[in-house]
């Protein structure tokens, strides 16, 4: 049921600033407002056409006794009729002076008018139970919000105009269809009768399940996206893990010292890179130690390498050129390859500036070949010199870190899901149109068939809204920020 009250909150973000803007919603929204707006020309609001902006103050009505109301501000008061409005009701925006005071004054005053405090997200439940948009879009209109990098703000764009949720229906509508003549074969039965084309129907069933596979697939892509890459700087103690996120970020974010130990816990910064968000981790060195704290921190780092993508092995080439300390490297390397195999690993030898070129040679022959023998068993390894201290190689390193991330699907516009609730239903519908699909091989009846579609539908419709219940629509908007 769509709810009628008229609902107010702040559509700002909360505190003093230049300005800050106060929004209805309801059928009584432009009723309630102009009881307490004066405009400047003496225009009655209730009267004036959707799309209009007007200046005037908002005023305490006069009292019984005709004391003259109290001004409050002067404002500019926006008009939105429904259906042609965000919630797709009566809208009416108030700008006012970012005093927080001022805030609080007129929002209680329309309170006391008969409006009621929009809970979070309500602005949006509206106009997805009013059909302005449909779940996905409205949940769009959150991660629109949260964007913090080009890339995010992109899908979310592209979600919100309805780029996901078009592709959903479509395919969905062609079930549908299909789903009808397979019911009306079932009114049928007894006649023993198809009005489905069953050839047709297996190659709808095998284009579904393409693009079902795609979206789940861009799943992967969309998370990192979405919450950003997290990449573990790890190493020995003082090889320039802190100088290298220094050299990352641009900035003195992390203490840099010559005394083994020095970064005790972990520090993180996120850097975007080409509009894609990265979350440095700046680690403990590991080594062995008797010093509690340190141990705690180092701790810290084996933890933090389970919660990355990516992990940058720093190395002191310098270390490297001492007999022996190359293949015992390599060995170490091969460990973490086997600990982490699903890791994304770059060996990053530091202080290149400093090792003579015949020897900066030599190692790049030895790592080469082990490259080499890695890929024969379907395991990589990207190596990469660098010298922290000079900030040489930066950008080679960030180019190989970019490397790591779908961007093609991000330049062609493809469809990618970021959402953890899209994506667990489109697992769901693709296990019920490979029932379908099994089915159909199998020459399965097509009562029994027409239960997995029914599933199937099911579920696609979750995604858009078009199944839906209050639990979920109270899980979704509970996330939302009051005003929108």
């Amino acid at each position: 049921m769509i709810p009628q009250e008229t609902i107010v909150a702040l559509a700002t973000p909360s505190g003093a600033g230049a300005i800050a803007v106060i929004r209805l919603s309801g059928k009584d929204a432009i009723a309630i407002a102009s009881q307490v707006f004066q405009s400047v020309s003496g225009k009655d609001i209730s009267q004036q056409k959707s799309h209009t902006i007007h200046l005037g103050h908002i005023v305490e009505p006069s009292t019984s006794s005709g004391q003259a109301g109290k001004v409050y501000d002067q404002v500019l008061l926006s008009i939105f009729k429904g259906p042609n409005s965000y919630t797709g009701e009566n809208v009416v925006e108030i700008s006012c002076h970012g005093s927080t005071f001022i805030q609080q004054q007129i929002i209680q005053l329309l309170l006391r008018k008969g409006a009621r405090m929009a809970q979070a997200g309500e602005f949006t439940l509206r106009s997805f139970l009013n059909g302005k948009m449909d779940l996905s879009q409205a949940e769009a209109v959150a991660d629109l919000i949260a964007s913090d990098n080009e890339a995010a703000h992109q899908i979310a764009m592209q979600q919100m105009r309805g780029g996901f949720s078009n592709e959903i229906a479509k395919l969905r509508e062609e079930l549908l269809n299909f789903a009808s003549l397979i019911e009306l074969e079932l009114d049928f039965a007894e006649e023993d009768v198809e009005f489905a084309d069953r050839t047709q129907f297996h190659d709808l069933l095998e284009r579904i399940e393409f693009v079902l596979k795609r979206l789940i697939d861009s799943f992967a892509v969309g998370n990192v996206i979405k919450n950003g890459i997290p990449v573990a700087i790890v190493g020995e103690p003082n090889v320039g893990k802190s100088t290298l996120l220094n050299a990352l970020l641009n900035e003195e974010r992390a203490i840099v010292s010559d005394i083994a130990g020095t970064t005790r816990d972990t520090i993180e910064d996120e850097l975007v890179i080409h509009g894609v968000g990265f979350r440095f981790i700046d680690t403990a060195g590991i080594r062995e130690t008797k010093d509690v704290v340190e141990s705690i921190g180092i701790q810290k780092t084996f933890e933090k390498i389970e919660q990355a993508q990516v992990v940058l092995y720093l190395v002191d080439g310098l270390q490297l050129t001492a007999n022996g300390q190359l293949d015992s490297f390599i060995n170490e390397i091969g460990k973490i390859q086997n600990q982490y195999p699903q890791k994304s690993l770059i060996v990053i030898i530091n202080k290149k500036d400093l090792i003579p070129a015949e020897t900066l040679q030599a190692i790049n022959n030895r790592l080469s070949t082990f490259e080499e023998e890695l890929a024969t068993a379907n395991r990589k390894l990207f190596t990469i010199f660098i010298s922290a201290k000079q900030k040489t190689g930066i950008e080679e390193l960030k180019n190989m870190l970019l490397s790591f991330v779908n961007t093609g699907a991000l330049r062609n516009n493809e469809t990618i899901v970021t959402n953890t609730r899209h994506y667990d239903s489109l697992l769901k519908a693709l296990e019920e149109i490979q029932k379908v699909k099994w089915g159909l091989d199998s020459g399965l009846p097509s009562d029994l068939m027409a239960i997995d579609i029914r599933s199937a539908l099911h579920y696609f419709g979750e995604i858009t809204g078009e199944v839906t219940n209050d639990e979920l629509l109270g899980n979704i908007f509970a996330n939302f920020c009051i005003g929108k």
